[in-house]
């Protein structure tokens, strides 16, 4: 529950914030209201498309059976570890660049194609946030009980809205900047356990080596089978009795993930 709500908030805050954006240009630049109404239609739109986008999913593993489908929710599970990872970096780079992008695009699209432009513009910006979040609750799925997915999810949004309104009204003075790096930085964790996850399945399928099993034991200290111990093994990819492919897996993401976040940041 607590890795759904803090996806579905990191992303529908991001999401809320570029919608934000977006009506602040048009209040600026529309006297009619006529492209205020198109960015509500291509919001809508968006979230549509990612709607339409787990549906798919969820059509495509009902047709899956066997080791088909231990293949096709493992693949997710590393598909969405690569996109968080993406994703944060990105944002990294070009997040300030953020609202000026956004501006630009539209007032191209305004002049190419007018309000359908508008709409486009904002179906395509919340679409991929809402890709995104499908294909990483899709991959959290995997290992959680779809009630307690469900329940954090729409308290993550509930709770981005509520972030996103805070910060328009500069109630308790929130700095959105900050949460966002902090937030980064926590995905890049539960990006990193979603990878241990994949890992651990291609193990036990015997699709990968395991090398030594375990390297150490420490489950006299936390044990991952435990409800606390499972929270922190979903979230930090935490293993007790880990394999050594596990861990040289996990030192090579975050090497990686070291190496391009130092690049990223003059982005």
């Amino acid at each position: 529950m607590s890795n759904a709500f803090f996806v579905v908030w990191r992303e529908s805050l991001e999401a809320f914030l570029i919608a934000g954006i977006l009506y602040a240009w048009l209040q600026a630049n529309d006297a009619s209201g006529k492209g205020r109404r198109a960015l509500f239609g291509g919001l809508a739109a968006g979230a549509g498309l990612a709607l339409l986008l787990g549906w798919a999913l969820l059509t495509v593993q009902d047709e899956l059976t066997g080791e088909a489908l231990e293949i096709f929710q493992t693949a997710t599970l590393f598909v969405a570890a690569g996109l968080i990872t993406q994703m944060v970096l990105w944002m990294r780079k070009h997040g300030r660049q953020m609202k000026a992008r956004l501006h630009a695009e539209l007032s191209t699209a305004a002049e190419r194609s007018g309000y359908l432009g508008v709409a486009v513009v904002a179906a395509l910006a919340v679409a991929r946030e809402g890709a995104e979040t499908v294909i990483f609750l899709y991959g959290l799925a995997q290992g959680g009980e779809m009630q307690a997915l469900a329940f954090g999810a729409l308290a993550g949004f509930a709770g981005a809205g509520l972030t996103a309104w805070l910060a328009a009204r500069s109630l308790a003075r929130l700095n959105i900047g900050l949460l966002l790096r902090l937030s980064s930085i926590l995905l890049l964790v539960l990006a990193s356990a979603l990878l241990i996850s994949g890992i651990d399945r291609l193990i036990g399928a015997g699709w990968l080596p395991a090398l030594l099993d375990p390297v150490w034991d420490t489950s006299l200290l936390i044990d991952d089978t435990t409800k606390g111990g499972k929270l922190i093994a979903d979230f930090f990819g935490y293993r007790a009795r880990p394999a050594l492919s596990s861990l040289l897996v996990w030192a090579a993401y975050w090497g990686i993930v070291l190496i391009a976040w130092r690049k990223t940041r003059h982005g």
